[in-house]
């Protein structure tokens, strides 16, 4: 896995740990509950457990703006795409274009679809795929067909 260019101001990294930073994001009521509906903050053991998940099952980077870490997205081998950007720096479409270039890798990687869960109420990233082209199928799945 190579680091991949989204453009002049983004790059994906690939994973390495960085607890001090990453821990962060994890720990932001809004992060978590927008990411997985939980209510209390994630400790080393569970954002190794993660991370580990994530990198033994696919690919995974953190996101790099302007020189500064400010998320992570991964593409899981069955199509699972998750993304994460820290709460400062949401709104400046930093994951819509981090997620054109995980589409790119994923073609790349011949898989026929891509696939997120969302929860109902996180309609900030529901807007976010859906202006990328993904397809509402479920409650809280979304999918992309390349």
């Amino acid at each position: 896995m190579k680091e991949r260019i989204v453009d002049e101001q983004i790059r994906l990294v690939p994973y390495y740990r960085n607890d001090a930073v990453s821990l962060r994001w994890y720990q932001d009521a809004n992060v978590r509950k927008q990411v997985d509906n939980r209510d209390t903050p994630y400790d080393l053991a569970l954002l190794h457990r993660m991370y580990d998940y994530l990198c033994s099952h696919g690919d995974c980077y953190y996101i790099e703006y302007l020189g500064i870490l400010v998320g992570d997205v991964s593409l899981l081998d069955s199509g699972e795409v998750a993304i994460v950007v820290c709460k400062e720096y949401q709104n400046q479409h930093i994951g819509r274009r981090c997620l054109l270039n995980i589409l790119k890798l994923a073609k790349e990687k011949c898989l026929h679809s891509v696939k997120a869960n969302i929860y109902t109420f996180n309609k900030q990233s529901q807007r976010m795929f859906l202006s990328v082209g993904f397809v509402q199928t479920e409650a809280e799945w979304y999918i992309y067909t390349l």
